[in-house]
């Protein structure tokens, strides 16, 4: 991962135009190809930022100072460097991934011995099935045998939506399982998340933990 702290503008040009006037910012730029822009403040969420695939270019010459980022549809990114204050690289290595709570495992793992709750025809590939940025949760697929990626969350809200985003983006420059779509497995989705997902053609899925589990309805039946 490549810190760097400088005095920037950035611009953005793509499905919308954006502009960030001059201010000190953090840029990160990740192994994964990724490059954000970060204020100090407002928590994870950055400014803006590029998610991969995508390409940096540092000018030279007359365009010194002046990083373009591009993404696969043409959309860039633009970074116009005032002052350095601080450039650092660090080799952070490969990411175990987050360590679920009981309910979320215990979910995925439930999930994946029922995966025809997701769709009649579904078929599971493999839990857990790793990436270089961490382990997926479910890989399966459905009845037309297209690769369907699911991340499960007790309570699904818009990092969720991101992290399945950045699986699906590197997913998918595997011809061996491209294309792959997503959903979005949760037992609670919040208006966002699904507003999100929706946008980036991400599916939700609201799991039921005690029909998973084989639980009856405890209401009173007549027969």
């Amino acid at each position: 991962m490549r810190l760097v702290i400088a005095r920037c503008s950035v611009d953005y040009a793509g499905r919308l135009t954006a502009h960030l006037p001059s201010a000190p910012r953090l840029i990160l730029v990740k192994a994964d190809g990724s490059v954000s822009i970060h204020a100090d403040d407002r928590a994870y969420k950055p400014l803006n930022w590029m998610s991969p695939p995508c390409t940096l270019k540092e000018g030279t010459g007359d365009e010194e100072g002046v990083w373009t980022v591009v993404n696969k549809a043409g959309e860039k990114l633009i970074i116009t460097m005032e002052e350095i204050l601080h450039d650092s690289s660090h080799e952070l290595g490969v990411d175990p991934g987050l360590i679920k709570d009981g309910v979320e495992a215990h979910l995925q793992e439930l999930l994946a011995d029922r995966i025809e709750t997701l769709g009649e025809g579904y078929t599971l590939i493999r839990r857990e099935y790793m990436t270089a940025i961490g382990p997926v949760d479910i890989l399966c697929r459905d009845a037309e045998g297209q690769t369907v990626a699911v991340e499960i969350k007790r309570r699904g809200e818009i990092d969720g939506v991101e992290q399945l985003t950045r699986y699906l983006d590197l997913l998918n420059r595997d011809p061996h399982l491209a294309p792959v779509r997503g959903i979005f497995a949760a037992q609670e989705i919040k208006p966002q998340a699904r507003v999100l997902a929706t946008d980036r053609g991400i599916g939700c899925q609201t799991l039921d933990y005690d029909a998973l589990r084989g639980i009856e309805d405890d209401k009173l039946r007549l027969f």
